[in-house]
């Protein structure tokens, strides 16, 4: 199916950020009238949403470890989104059955690789103290997925080439990270026991000093 292509790009900038995908996708096929783009993604309701959900997912993935829950959350929700797009788009396209369960696995499949890639990176840059480095990892992202899908409906064959190598360069930049990821973890439980201690000992009953005399 030669809409392949686009499908796997658009399922990898879904695992970046699904929102955007959907956003820049829908207002490519309404003003700029790309014919690659199902019309379910140009209705007004469709980009409204996708439209808010962006805005939020902009001022969470610049907040140190607000970033990593976000993330984290968004496990069973980018495969499902890159995998809804490539069903669309595999229909759009007046593909079977078989070729949308095909789409369906190829989207999905690339957007869940690519968040689990991004998310590890993510950890890695919550190991920096400062909070620029999550900003401009951010930015970095919301250009990336909002700039590939562009390139996807031009070119979509070496735009899922261009995927295809950023996708390996990720897996092996988390693997270089794998000890700041895991320092990440370290940091994150030993914040959560701190958290923990914190309510039991605000939970302890209080004992007047008179009554710890007698005792």
């Amino acid at each position: 199916m030669t809409a392949i292509p686009l499908i796997f790009t658009s399922g990898w900038a879904s695992g970046i950020n699904s929102y955007a995908v959907v956003l820049m996708l829908g207002l490519l096929g309404r003003f700029g009238h790309m014919s690659a783009v199902p019309p379910t993604l140009e209705r007004t309701d469709v980009l409204v949403v996708a439209g808010v959900l962006f805005a939020c997912q902009f001022v969470a993935g610049k907040i140190p470890y607000v970033d990593s829950a976000w993330d984290l959350v968004h496990t069973a929700v980018r495969p499902v989104v890159g995998g809804a797009i490539g069903v669309l788009m595999a229909h759009h396209a007046h593909g079977s059955l078989p070729q949308a369960i095909g789409a369906a696995a190829v989207g999905g499949g690339a957007a869940l690789v690519t968040h689990l890639v991004k998310t590890g990176v993510r950890m890695g840059v919550n190991t920096s103290p400062e909070p620029v480095s999550n900003i401009v990892a951010s930015v970095l992202e919301d250009l990336t997925a909002s700039g590939m899908v562009v390139f996807a409906l031009l070119h979509p064959v070496l735009a899922a080439l261009v995927a295809a190598v950023l996708l390996v360069l990720g897996m092996l930049v988390v693997v270089l990270l794998a000890s700041r990821i895991r320092r990440f973890w370290r940091r994150r439980r030993e914040r959560r026991l701190q958290h923990q201690a914190g309510r039991a000992h605000l939970g302890r009953p209080s004992v007047a000093p008179g009554e710890a005399s007698r005792s």
